[in-house]
């Protein structure tokens, strides 16, 4: 299964005809792109992260963008959390608070590179999740850098960067999309994302998974994603996570005439 995944995903990427690819849900890379002035983009969905002892699900996860001028993006990120152990009853409580700040610095063009910057917190609320084991006794600030790139047909899109972490190790991510629009509607991507920490390489959680975005109407678009860890079953490794929701683009005659039927 793992020889396969791989050979899907790269060769997706060399031997796409007709492609592109859109960081941001239902993937956990992000890109450069921002919704545009004064425009929003809302991201609602179901999101199951299954592992050997313990299954954690976002029911659902808010993701809501704002755009201020044409590079910057205000976002703000939280979820419902159900969380179901083996020994215990299942519980649910708020997640860890995220908003961040988007900023596209360098602007090639579409086909062209682009650059961006996306500072964001995560800090716990006034709740008592933490007491619970909901969310971790943590909070953390992520600096990520995303690239995106037309590489001969195809665009890329990568992101890396590093956390810093209070009351816990500091970590990193890293992760890359390609994808190919199959039709006017129906986009296909395949992702490969890593995070872990600067303490120990058994932290790694490398995982790779293939979605998409299907049109619906303006402005209506439907997020799908599923995949696992390449890393055998343990603890900390998903053997399942996924992302099933819809995307909200505000106002809808922004968008028209980027999405003409």
């Amino acid at each position: 299964m793992r020889r396969l995944l791989l050979f899907f995903f790269f060769g997706a990427i060399f031997l796409a005809t007709s492609a592109f690819a859109q960081g941001g849900p239902p993937f956990y890379t992000t890109d450069p792109g921002t919704p545009g002035s004064n425009n929003w983009e809302i991201n609602v969905g179901y999101m199951p992260f299954f592992y050997s002892d313990n299954t954690v699900s976002h029911v659902p996860d808010l993701d809501i963008n704002y755009g201020i001028g044409n590079r910057i993006q205000l976002t703000y990120e939280n979820a419902w959390l159900r969380v179901r152990n083996p020994d215990s009853q299942v519980k649910f409580g708020l997640g860890q608070s995220n908003p961040g700040f988007k900023w596209r610095f360098y602007d090639g063009g579409e086909d062209k590179l682009q650059i961006s910057v996306f500072p964001q917190l995560f800090w716990n609320n006034g709740n008592d999740s933490v007491k619970r084991g909901i969310t971790p006794n943590s909070e953390s600030f992520l600096m990520p850098v995303e690239i995106t790139k037309k590489v001969g047909p195809v665009h890329v899109d990568f992101e890396a960067g590093g956390e810093i972490v209070r009351h816990g190790p500091n970590g990193w991510i890293n992760g890359v999309v390609v994808g190919r629009e199959i039709t006017r509607r129906l986009e296909l991507d395949a992702e490969y994302f890593n995070s872990g920490t600067f303490r120990s390489s058994s932290d790694m959680q490398p995982v790779f998974d293939a979605g998409g975005r299907y049109r619906l109407h303006n402005p209506v678009i439907l997020l799908f994603m599923a995949g696992r860890s390449f890393e055998h079953r343990s603890p900390n490794q998903t053997y399942f996570v996924g992302y099933f929701g819809v995307q909200l683009l505000l106002p809808s005659r922004a968008y028209k005439a980027a999405t003409a039927e």
